[in-house]
């Protein structure tokens, strides 16, 4: 017969623990610590009125700790947190033997807006001082996460219309339902049997309507404020009951309810230079405000005035627009933004974009404009008469279409047409006007085919790409636990100065250990 160790629980067992020896150099926590007791907090304590009157406050130092060391373990939760600094030794010991509750670790998190933007500054000039910033060439790209509200409770204003006269409807039937049952004695003798494991069914009955009473009365109050929420189009966009200013986002991982973290890391050691959270999946629209942050920051690290006029910034296919590089060009700042078409003109994935090409629809670049007619060719070779100027999304352009019952027999109708549900189904142009006297699209095309370029740009993916991986994968900081824009962007901001307080650590231990160790 096997036989194994002796063991006995109920033997008591004394250690002795120094907290101070538990935070071990060369680690993130020792980091921390080491930047902290560095870095200005003071503005975290304007907040504070308790100089007289009222109890001690726990340390916002102690506080920044514990939240900075949670995210990186992945711990967003601030009854998680309360519990770390109960159980977890290294926790505690960066917490100073404090047990801050949740509920003050979460009003502190969302209360400090602008002290965490000052936060993020200082982490970015313990940075610079380490070198760890270069200015020379930037990556701006876009984090989608899920927020605290559910996909459920999002839609257009007409759409959540229905959903609450679907929702009083399932009300009214199930109330019927149930009166029935209550009147009806053969199903109380088949549900007698279990009323002791399962319960009084009329009273779980009673909580369900409840419930959905509860869900329709939240419902109704949203909707008699609710105003229709406008995209970076000009179009109504699906709002959310429990998180208005969170969006629908289309993700890798399909639709999420939720925020785009936007984010733009230096290409020396991927430190995050500029952080913004925004409620919409889109990031054209933020660009110009992205732009004003990261001259503030670079000139706050760098102490220039013109700290991007010799820097790159280069973005992915979502950040192409006119207006874009218009706005780049007027602040003086080199761009480098392809269009959504550059791969397939890149023979390097021209096999690959050869299949996406076949089932390409044709685009206004496929009609040939004829000027003395102000008129345009399609592959087809039918002509699209000028019919009036239109808005389309937020552009006034003018509006070409072409004779009805022409397009209906052409062979390439699959190719131009996307929606064939109509009888009588032609192809509508939109041209917008020019707005600026130089076309800068077509030159970032010709700037972005160019073999050099196209080499710089794929510099872009390892510079900015992995920072997410990081932030999401590698430190589990993958979804906003706050609702609303502006404490989202709190979260965002100290997810990002988790990831650049980790950059840290090695230069900043080599430089002590230079200096002649601890």
């Amino acid at each position: 017969m096997a036989r194994f160790k002796y063991t006995n629980n109920s033997q008591g067992l004394f250690l002795t623990v120094n907290l101070d020896k538990q935070i071990v150099e060369g680690t993130f926590e020792w980091t921390l610590s080491y930047l902290f007791d560095r870095i200005d907090l003071s503005l975290f304590e304007d907040d504070y009125n308790n100089d007289e009157l009222g109890a001690a406050a726990y340390s916002p130092k102690i506080l920044l700790k514990v939240i900075m060391l949670c995210y990186s373990r992945g711990i967003i939760s601030s009854r998680k947190m309360e519990r770390a600094c109960k159980d977890n030794i290294v926790v505690k010991a960066l917490a100073e033997d404090s047990e801050p509750d949740h509920a003050t670790i979460a009003a502190f998190i969302s209360r400090n807006s602008e002290a965490v933007k000052e936060l993020f500054t200082q982490v970015l000039l313990q940075c610079s001082e380490l070198k760890l910033i270069s200015g020379e060439m930037f990556a701006v790209d876009g984090c989608k996460l899920p927020s605290n509200a559910s996909k459920e409770w999002s839609g257009k204003i007409d759409e959540l219309k229905k959903k609450k006269e679907k929702l009083k409807k399932h009300i009214t039937r199930m109330i019927l339902q149930h009166q029935d049952l209550d009147r009806n004695e053969k199903a109380k003798k088949i549900q007698a049997p279990f009323k002791k494991t399962l319960g009084d069914d009329k009273e779980r009955r009673e909580r369900s309507i409840e419930r959905l009473e509860k869900k329709l009365k939240r419902l109704d109050g949203f909707l008699s404020e609710a105003v229709a929420k406008k995209g970076v189009s000009g179009e109504e966009v699906k709002t959310n009951v429990t998180d208005p200013e969170s969006a629908n986002i289309k993700s890798s991982h399909g639709y999420i309810q939720g925020y785009n973290g936007i984010g733009i890391s230096d290409s020396a050691n991927q430190i995050i230079v500029c952080a913004e959270a925004i409620g919409s999946g889109p990031e054209n629209g933020c660009f110009p405000k992205v732009l004003d942050k990261l001259e503030e920051n670079m000139k706050k690290v760098s102490g220039k005035k013109k700290p991007l006029r010799k820097s790159l910034l280069e973005g992915d296919t979502g950040f192409f627009s006119e207006e874009n590089l218009q706005e780049a060009k007027k602040r003086k700042i080199e761009v480098l933004i392809p269009d959504q078409q550059f791969r397939q003109r890149d023979p390097v994935f021209g096999e690959r974009e050869e299949k996406k090409s076949k089932n390409k629809k044709y685009t206004i670049e496929d009609f040939a404009y004829d000027k003395n007619d102000n008129s345009y060719k399609c592959p087809g070779e039918k002509t699209l008469k000028y019919i009036g100027n239109a808005k389309l999304r937020n552009n006034q352009g003018k509006k070409y279409q072409a004779k009805k019952g022409t397009c209906v027999k052409c062979s390439l109708i699959d190719k131009c047409i996307n929606k064939r549900s109509a009888k009588n189904p032609v192809r509508t142009l939109y041209v917008a006007e020019k707005k600026y006297e130089e076309n800068l699209s077509d030159k970032m095309r010709e700037k972005i085919d160019d073999p050099a370029y196209r080499e710089l740009y794929s510099r872009r993916m390892q510079i900015i790409e992995p920072v997410f991986s990081n932030i999401t994968y590698c430190k589990g900081m993958n979804r906003f636990t706050l609702r609303g824009e502006k404490k989202v962007n709190i979260q965002w901001k100290l997810f990002t100065i988790v990831h650049n307080l980790g950059k840290c650590t090695k230069t900043l231990m080599e430089r002590l250990m230079g200096i002649g160790g601890k």
